[in-house]
C-alpha cells in the first residue's frame, strides 16, 4: 500500500479545535485522475463533497448556526483528504463569523492547499429569523 503521509487520516487519536478555523489540519493528495498508471484512458473529474453538520456561531450574538457545505471543484494535482476536511470543518463549531465571510475563508484555505482549476463552496444554512442564508463563494483559475 502507497503511504501518502497524511497526519490526520494516520492518527490513533485525533486531536480536536472548535475555536478557531485552522487550515493547518487540510491535507491533499495525488490527484488519481493525473497519475497514468491509475487512469489508462486519460478521464477528467470532478468531485463534490457536501457536509451535513456545519456548525458555527453568530459573530454578534453567540447563538448557534446550522448548515451543510458543498464544496464542488475540478482538481489539478491535489485531491482533498476527508478527514482532514472534517477536522477543518468542525474548527469553525465555536467561532463567531458571518456566513458569508466563513463559505469565503474556506474557499480560500481550500485553494490555497489544492491551487485546484475551480472550485465552489457553497453554505446552506438553516433559517434564522425566517431567513435562509446560502452564500456562495467561487473561484475558477
Amino acid at each position: 500500500m502507497k503511504s501518502y503521509n497524511l497526519k490526520s487520516l494516520s492518527e490513533k487519536n485525533t486531536v480536536y479545535i472548535y475555536n478557531k478555523p485552522a487550515p493547518e489540519l487540510l491535507e491533499a493528495f495525488p490527484n488519481p485522475f493525473t497519475i497514468p498508471e491509475q487512469n489508462p484512458c486519460s478521464a477528467t473529474g470532478t468531485i463534490h463533497i457536501e457536509c451535513p453538520e456545519f456548525t458555527c456561531l453568530c459573530p454578534i450574538t453567540g447563538q448557534p448556526d446550522f448548515g451543510k457545505i458543498v464544496i464542488d471543484y475540478q482538481p489539478d494535482k491535489l485531491c482533498i483528504e476527508s478527514k482532514s476536511l472534517k477536522l477543518y470543518l468542525g474548527s469553525f463549531r465555536m467561532h463567531g463569523e458571518f456566513h458569508e465571510a466563513g463559505v469565503n475563508r474556506i474557499c480560500n484555505d481550500l485553494v490555497k492547499l489544492l491551487n485546484p482549476v475551480k472550485l465552489k463552496v457553497c453554505g446552506e444554512f438553516t433559517p434564522r429569523g425566517g431567513i435562509p442564508f446560502w452564500p456562495t463563494a467561487e473561484y475558477v483559475r
